[in-house]
């Protein structure tokens, strides 16, 4: 078969390769952080609110009374919320994380001509450009505890452990300072170079090898007594907004609060900084995606019309041999080990 006439194959999944657990919440005093593991969990509770009218639609009514009439009803609502307990001022986030190896490979191809053209396009991409760049980009993310999302804001001190499981208790525990760290961009502080470097070789090993890597991961977030905390929140897609109804639902495992693992996820693969600049405010990296889509904007940043989205880099690369820079060459590879089903349907 021809260049010409190879084909992308209709059937074409990856696994993904950085899979992380849930993530649960204990608390405690941020100085017995040596005695983590014994930590109480934080657990969820319902709250029961009694709001005002405050959205747009108050203000299209201009009849004063009207308007004083609804303020009276009061807003009924329920809601849940986690906290620390009065007398903790620390967080302690905690999940483990698997490094699976044979990055790039497919899961599933029905085009065997396709499959060898695939390895020999992610072959000569491991030997030129290498996994290096894309494992220390995995590296802070874990280093800077993005993991953390709004648990992360306005906290005092915060402290990230990463231990690797597989060497079992006597592997080492790197440590680092979260907050000194910057979430715009993949800088590394000189003191923690050392402990980054070597926690980015092991993701790289992981990824590129035909074993795994299991990892340990602990924040600790100084937030003070009592403070409130953000776990995930459920989407509840069968139900209506009723009055009195709960408005909030936050995730647990078992009764514990804790964080999704696909929210987990999608921390670790803020490493895209390659997708074309609109001429706008820097925003920094965002998630990996094949259509670098950031739903918090409402936007995708890797429009299909400027040829700079996965499907285009990808059949580009591998069908006709036209290679991305190496910033989207990091990309298509960030997108494969992302996972997901990418045939090209009949």
């Amino acid at each position: 078969m021809t260049k010409n006439e190879l084909k992308t194959a209709s059937v074409l999944a990856f696994a993904r390769k950085l899979d992380p657990s849930d993530a649960c919440f204990t608390a405690g005093r941020w100085n017995d952080r040596g005695n983590g593991e014994k930590w109480s969990p934080v657990s969820v509770r319902e709250k029961s609110v009694r709001g005002t009218i405050s959205d747009r639609r108050a203000s299209m009514d201009q009849d004063p009374a009207k308007l004083d009439a609804a303020i009276q009803s009061p807003n009924l609502h329920t809601v849940d919320v986690a906290t620390l307990p009065n007398d903790a001022d620390t967080l302690r986030v905690r999940f483990t994380l698997r490094v699976l190896g044979e990055a790039g490979m497919p899961s599933a191809c029905n085009n065997a001509d396709y499959q060898e053209k695939l390895q020999i396009t992610i072959q000569q991409y491991s030997d030129q450009a290498g996994f290096a760049e894309l494992a220390r980009r995995y590296a802070v993310n874990l280093a800077n505890g993005r993991f953390l999302w709004r648990n992360r804001v306005g906290a005092e001190q915060i402290e990230v452990h990463v231990r690797h499981l597989s060497k079992g208790s006597a592997s080492p525990i790197w440590i680092f300072n979260a907050q000194s760290f910057s979430l715009r961009d993949f800088k590394v502080p000189t003191d923690a170079e050392q402990a980054l470097k070597a926690l980015a070789l092991l993701i790289e090993h992981g990824l590129t090898s035909k074993a795994y890597a299991l990892l340990e991961v602990v924040a600790y977030v100084r937030i003070g007594d009592g403070q409130e905390v953000f776990p995930s929140q459920e989407l509840i897609l069968d139900r209506g907004v009723k009055k009195g109804q709960k408005r909030k639902t936050l995730y647990v495992v078992g009764e514990v609060a804790g964080i999704h693992s696909q929210k987990i996820g999608n921390a670790l693969r803020t490493i895209d900084t390659w997708y074309p600049d609109n001429g706008g405010a820097p925003i920094g990296p965002i998630a990996v995606e094949p259509y670098g889509s950031v739903t918090s904007q409402g936007k995708a940043y890797r429009q299909p019309k400027r040829k700079m989205d996965f499907y285009n880099l990808l059949d580009n690369w591998v069908l006709k041999d036209s290679a991305p820079d190496e910033g989207n060459q990091h990309y298509v590879m960030a997108t494969l080990i992302r996972g997901g089903v990418f045939g090209e349907k009949d």
